[in-house]
């Protein structure tokens, strides 16, 4: 998976190499939607391309189940110290019976970052609990073509993983939901159509050029480069935003909450790229095993955290996975604007109860059935379709709800489990 945080690993690990001469690293880094697709179509088909794999929270209890995995609890000692882990991010990358069958690089939610210098220019202040009607109000007012700026950043990028993230993340926060408890298709309700238009609506009017390409990496850039007034996203973006090496707004950004929408709901989600050990691997031998797995514990360590610190910068070091990280003096100090809003996120965050009505799935950005990989692609292409201006979201809607429905009427015949 191409990420900054995966880059950084890249460029450590001949240290890694020097401390384990009989271990030889080669890395094979794809975009988000390549990745999955790939990873996917060999841990399912059993591959042996991969000794280690980068997957989610999403894969990691699904191919657990269906034995696709090591159990890497019998690999862990004291010293690695499982329990470091953030609770929330930790229960998300086990099992059925507890175990962690993947260990995270790094944890993330979602807040809304914003300018404050654009804010104080135009006599705006963020609230403490911003509402998606503040980010509306705010995004009409900061938005100047003439200067090529938006008033905000949203993805409109195809993909479960891209667009659909703050999509699901905005239908859960206006009591939304992909499918009731008798697996009934609900992306028709009203609060679906309520959040998914004023979601196609925003950005169509406030956003960022190009907005229906644009995932997280490409408003990253819109964002540091000084292109847009907000964006809403992943808080591992914090990091990038505020190394003046790689950002033109770094010291100039405010961290607020994931806007809420009706009653109160948040539209945070929860997410870990993790790393895990396919079956395959454990075929090939428990030297195989064992030196994969020093590789994994090695990126995943107290002592990994401390090394990009100190090589590569505070900033970089990947967040939200150890707790410790956040007892770094040196990190505790660079991460000082974002840090408390990231971790309060993380914590806060319960994909057990995703919604505010209940639902027979898991998941806050993510509808956690094997379906939803398809699914949520094809839906996905038809909300972009809406912020490229090719339908209105009602049309796309009608759509995905067809999509939707095929998949609820398959756990309908089978007694709700698949």
């Amino acid at each position: 998976m191409s990420n900054p945080q995966m880059e950084d690993a890249i460029e450590l690990s001949p240290r890694f190499e020097a401390e384990n001469p009989g271990i030889k690293l080669r890395f094979v880094s794809l975009s988000e939607n390549e990745a999955r697709a790939k990873i996917t179509a060999s841990v399912a088909t059993g591959g042996d391309e991969f000794d280690a794999v980068m997957i989610s929270n999403y894969e990691t209890p699904q191919w657990a189940r269906n034995g696709w995995l090591v159990d890497l609890d019998p690999l862990m000692d004291a010293a690695y110290d499982r329990d470091d882990f953030t609770p929330t991010i930790r229960g998300a990358l086990s099992g059925p019976d507890g175990h962690m069958y993947s260990v995270p690089f790094y944890g993330e939610s979602a807040f809304l970052m914003y300018r404050k210098d654009l804010f104080a220019q135009a006599g705006l202040t963020m609230p403490a609990k911003p509402t998606w009607d503040d980010v509306a109000r705010f995004a009409d007012r900061l938005t100047d073509r003439q200067q090529g700026r938006g008033g905000i950043c949203l993805r409109g990028k195809p993909g479960w993983g891209e667009v659909m993230a703050p999509v699901d993340a905005m239908i859960n926060s206006y009591g939304g939901r992909w499918f009731d408890e008798q697996w009934n298709a609900q992306l028709t309700s009203p609060e679906v159509r309520r959040a998914v238009n004023f979601y196609v609506d925003l950005v169509r009017r406030d956003g960022q050029a190009g907005a229906a390409g644009s995932g997280f990496s490409e408003c990253g850039n819109q964002f540091s480069q000084g292109n847009t007034a907000m964006w809403f996203d992943a808080t591992v973006a914090a990091g990038l935003l505020e190394d003046p090496d790689q950002s033109n707004v770094a010291g100039k950004v405010g961290y607020a909450p994931a806007p809420t929408g009706v009653d109160g709901q948040s539209s945070g989600w929860l997410y870990s790229w993790a790393l895990a050990i396919p079956r395959t691997t454990a075929e090939k031998g428990p030297e195989q095993v064992d030196a994969t797995w020093k590789f994994l514990s090695w990126m995943t360590s107290k002592p990994y955290q401390q090394l990009v610190g100190e090589e590569l910068g505070w900033t970089s070091v990947p967040p939200g996975a150890r707790q410790s990280t956040y007892r770094i003096p040196e990190y505790v100090a660079a991460s000082r604007a974002y840090a408390p809003q990231t971790l309060a996120a993380i914590n806060a965050a319960d994909q057990d109860r995703p919604t505010r009505d209940p639902v027979p799935y898991t998941g806050l950005q993510f509808v956690g059935i094997p379906e939803f990989q398809d699914l949520g692609t094809r839906v996905s292409q038809q909300i972009s379709a809406a912020i490229a201006g090719q339908q209105s979201a009602d049309e796309a809607l009608e759509q995905a709800q067809q999509y939707a429905a095929t998949v609820g009427e398959s756990y309908q015949q089978s007694g709700g489990d698949r």
